[in-house]
């Protein structure tokens, strides 16, 4: 399956995407703008946030090469709503037939959540090139370097839980990518937007720094 220009690439190559769940959709958009200024390649817009289908237009056209995401998507036509609006890729917390399908026809990369080896495995039957592991607070480190044992082609991405203190763990134990949100997002609520581009910074220097 071909996919538009190279986002799982360029996912694996960042190593970070940042999760946004907000408020306000203004919310989201500085969170987005503040973490694109730390040096974040990719966000993703959940459908949690108020108007998310906006939010995510908003940022596809004010993008200069950044990835827009859209998540907590749980049926096709919810994702189809968000490529519409110009989401770049799609994830969603579980694995959702119809939406897998629906990406395929859009060539747009679908990054579904899995919690065992059979999830994992039947995630990449329906096309991910990427699978979310969630919630990743539960799962760990361990659980990712399991895995990786018996599917050593397996790209995973952990999502929840992910901090400062354990995202080199998580890299280390065979992630492709990581997904962060509260532990990036949070000044967000005390209106410290400057902090979040400061936040970013460290996550990309934590997984630079794993990966070498």
């Amino acid at each position: 399956m071909t996919f538009k220009p190279n986002v799982l690439d360029r996912i694996a190559e960042s190593g970070l995407v940042t999760v946004i769940r907000a408020a306000t959709p203004s919310d989201a958009v500085r969170i987005a703008e503040a973490s694109f200024q730390g040096g974040a390649t990719a966000v993703e817009i959940t459908f949690t946030v108020p108007d998310a289908a906006r939010v995510i237009e908003e940022l596809s056209k004010r993008s200069t090469g950044h990835l827009i995401g859209a998540g907590t998507v749980l049926d096709a036509e919810t994702a189809s709503t968000a490529i519409q609006s110009g989401a770049q890729f799609v994830v969603s917390p579980a694995l959702n037939q119809a939406t897998a399908e629906l990406c395929r026809q859009k060539s747009v990369p679908y990054l579904p959540g899995a919690a065992t080896v059979r999830e994992i495995i039947d995630a990449m039957n329906a096309g991910a090139g990427i699978v979310k592991v969630f919630p990743g607070e539960v799962l760990g480190p361990a659980f990712v370097r399991a895995v990786k044992t018996v599917l050593p082609h397996a790209k995973l991405m952990p999502t929840g839980g992910v901090s400062l203190d354990n995202v080199r763990a998580w890299i280390n134990a065979g992630s492709v990518a990581v997904g962060v949100g509260g532990n990036l997002t949070s000044p967000a609520a005390r209106g410290d937007f400057r902090a979040i581009a400061e936040l970013t910074k460290q996550f990309i220097n934590e997984i630079q720094q794993a990966r070498s």
